[in-house]
């Protein structure tokens, strides 16, 4: 009996063996096939020192404006129509509310729908007290050591700047679109867009606009951080989470320290506020999130193509181990993340208001309402008022992957980067592009910015750089971006995909 026991149960091993085999096996390579392109015609150290004196405009954001510099807006561009001149000259250029700016060149085909690339001007500032960490001054726009050093050479001046070096290259050369395009460079992305991008939205739509496709800053090259992927993998942002942060205020009687009741307005805000935090919406290995493992999974190292190309089984401990990493975690769920807590004001007096702030990155497939509702029932606790920040953003619209914009990001991708995978992924933070969604359906986030572990903290962090080899392929992707939409004929017709 034990035998035959044995002998079922062995069977039973060997056939899901050969089933997750067989499935494994038939989930073949997503990537298309294309030659890569020749090496971009670019003058680099020039462009190089072209960036470095962006950088030097200490055009930093606030959000209600009254923190801004308007002259180091206005200095900035006009460094930036002194240096592309020819840009300046060809397409025509509007400045929409205080200073962002919306660049048209004209296509050749007045039928074809239009399309748009974006960057923004705005910067962050630096974190007080961190000032002497940089090994260059943040403002200074040095050029050294094959990088270019400075807030903003990664986000998002990089962008800006490549897409206009692409630009004027390309009208040197007597080069016009296809399409008409549109850039749009907001000035105040970092703070939310809603005095730069979203008017220029709003103008377009007023002019019965339409858009192809978008693209904005976004996902990046990644070398060497993805686990189990030998190759770097180039995440191209089909949909951004939802922004949303709340308030939070308790309201008892204050009184003296030498006799506190048994529970303070201290004590249950925050013994609220861990229930929330230990009560994490539910997540999973769904929409976009599946998307990009399931075109990861045929690039990976054996054991790990294996787990991601059989969920059906495996998901629950694939789960588990990106659950522990918070960038991978950040894909799978709405976000919770505690940011303020504010009480009292003397040592010996019990404070009668506790406040605190919550903020959710909110996954597509989630909502607003859905989100408060699960905060309310999270704290616990009815005498705790809930205000919902006039700033917050549903989810975006999760964007196509057989539209013709996302085959001629793909494409470009894979001619100037040839030795990286392509694959969909998921903006865990919020960009301008948001703004696009109600005049477009295919809204991409892309970056063409080669990255490691080393340089992902220096985003919004300390000794932003650029590597001039980087900002030469940001420069080409652009150029090759532009090329390839000016085909005659639908790209993505002319892309031959490997056969699953």
């Amino acid at each position: 009996m034990i035998r035959r026991l044995l002998l079922i149960l062995l069977a039973a091993l060997v056939l899901l063996a050969a089933a997750l085999g067989l499935n494994t096996w038939r989930q073949g390579s997503r990537q298309v096939t294309v030659a890569p392109a020749p090496k971009a015609d670019i003058d680099l150290a020039s462009a190089a020192q072209r960036l470095a004196g962006a950088v030097r405009f200490r055009t930093i954001s606030a959000m209600d404006g009254s923190g801004e510099s308007s002259t180091e807006f206005d200095r900035f561009q006009a460094y930036l129509a002194q240096q592309f001149p020819r840009v300046h000259g060809a397409l025509r250029k509007e400045v929409v509310g205080r200073h962002a700016l919306l660049f048209t060149w004209e296509g050749r085909d007045p039928k074809a729908m239009p399309a748009a690339l974006m960057a923004h001007q705005d910067v962050v500032p630096i974190a007080p007290g961190t000032e002497r960490a940089w090994s260059v001054d943040p403002f200074a726009g040095e050029v050294k050591d094959g990088f270019i050093w400075g807030r903003g050479t990664m986000d998002d001046k990089g962008n800006l700047l490549a897409q206009l070096e692409a630009v004027e290259s390309l009208l040197a050369a007597g080069f016009q679109p296809r399409q008409t395009l549109y850039f749009v460079m907001g000035d105040d992305e970092e703070v939310s867009g809603l005095r730069g991008a979203r008017p220029i939205a709003e103008l377009l739509q007023s002019r019965g606009v339409e858009l192809e496709w978008v693209l904005d800053e976004g996902l990046l090259v990644l070398d060497g951080v993805l686990p189990g992927l030998s190759k770097p993998a180039a995440l191209v942002g089909l949909a951004e989470k939802g922004y949303g942060t709340f308030f939070l205020t308790l309201d008892t009687s204050p009184g003296h320290s030498s006799m506190p009741p048994a529970h303070s307005a201290i004590g249950r805000m925050s013994a609220a506020l861990a229930r929330l935090e230990a009560s994490p919406m539910p997540g999973g290995i769904r929409g976009v999130a599946g998307q990009m493992f399931g075109t990861l999974a045929p690039e990976m190292s054996p054991l790990n193509r294996v787990m991601l190309s059989n969920l059906w089984l495996t998901e629950p401990l694939v789960r588990g181990q990106l659950e522990k990493s918070p960038s991978s975690n950040a894909m799978l769920r709405t976000t919770t993340a505690l940011t303020i807590v504010r009480a009292g004001n003397k040592d010996n007096v019990l404070p009668g208001r506790a406040e605190a702030a919550v903020n959710f990155r909110v996954l597509p497939g989630d909502t607003l309402d859905s989100v408060q509702a699960h905060l309310k029932k999270a704290l616990a606790d009815d005498d705790i008022q809930i205000k919902a920040y006039p700033g917050n953003a549903e989810p975006s619209p999760v964007s196509p992957t057989d539209s013709t914009g996302y085959a001629l990001i793909e494409r470009s991708i894979r001619e100037r980067f040839p030795d990286a995978v392509v694959a969909p992924g998921l903006m865990t933070a919020a960009t301008d592009s948001r703004h696009f969604t109600g005049i477009s359906k295919a809204v991409y986030r892309f970056s063409p910015i080669r990255v490691n572990n080393e340089d992902l903290p220096r985003f919004h962090g300390t000794n932003e750089r650029l590597s001039i080899a980087a900002y030469g392929d940001m420069i080409g992707f652009y150029q090759q971006l532009l090329r390839n939409a000016s085909q005659p004929a639908s790209v993505s017709a002319s892309i031959q995909r490997k056969t699953p």
